[in-house]
């Protein structure tokens, strides 16, 4: 079965209670991938998960560390976790530049699909980085130089647009999202599902490899419950990691 690392959907939040006069704080750490790590188990693939804070003890930190995996899921995390360690941000010492890792991974025949949210793509006040990361010319679509959110508070229903593997036999139209990431789609890619208009569901080819771009969410908040509990949800992350791997 395909071996797959998955990377971020965690946060730490940190709240003020302001009471009057006085005020306190309180802290709540957050895992949001649940939901999408259950459907990749359910099928029976190998999962592994790093949540954002571990990326630099825990994301391989060689080129042959990645022969472990056979996909690697980058999720709602920016491009600044995986180039600036604490060796390298806090004392300047030199380290492996875990993008470009993840970029030669696929090169080499690994595959990559990265996930949309605030800290993918290029993210919220462009924050994310990933356009100006070496992982952005394995992917199948290219980052806008901004903040790339497109919020659809009301809703929106993906619609199937392409003749694919991944998508075929699945319903056309899929429960509402609340937001994606906007990108462009690279020449030789394949737009398989759009969302108000978007590319919401793109794969493609580099090197020996494979990759693959969903442009919103797989948890809370662009990705509401009904999106969650869809019959489809198990069934595209299965075949969507499946031709990433065999084709």
């Amino acid at each position: 079965m395909p071996r797959v690392l998955v990377i971020g959907e965690s946060w730490f939040t940190y709240t003020v209670h302001q009471k009057g006069f006085d005020a306190f704080h309180t802290a709540e750490y957050t895992e949001g991938g649940g939901v999408f790590l259950d459907a990749l188990r359910s099928r029976g693939h190998e999962v592994t998960y790093v949540p954002s804070h571990e990326i630099p003890t825990r994301v391989p930190a060689s080129v042959e560390g990645f022969d472990a995996y056979d996909v690697v899921v980058i999720s709602d995390v920016g491009a600044n976790s995986f180039q600036l360690p604490p060796e390298t941000f806090n004392r300047s010492v030199p380290a492996p530049d875990r993008t470009e890792l993840v970029r030669a991974f696929v090169e080499r025949g690994g595959a990559v699909l990265m996930i949309g949210g605030y800290l993918t793509f290029s993210g919220i006040d462009a924050r994310a980085r990933w356009g100006r990361s070496p992982l952005a010319a394995a992917l199948p679509v290219v980052m806008a130089d901004r903040d790339d959110r497109v919020e659809l508070p009301a809703g929106a229903v993906p619609e199937v647009v392409g003749e694919h593997a991944v998508v075929r036999g699945l319903e056309r139209s899929w429960p509402a999202l609340l937001g994606l990431n906007e990108v462009a789609v690279r020449h030789d890619a394949a737009v398989l599902a759009e969302c108000a208009g978007h590319p919401l569901l793109v794969v493609g080819e580099y090197g020996a490899g494979r990759s693959a771009a969903f442009t919103s969410d797989v948890a809370p908040h662009w990705a509401p419950p009904p999106f969650l509990a869809w019959q489809g949800y198990a069934e595209l992350w299965d075949r969507l990691v499946r031709w990433l791997v065999d084709g």
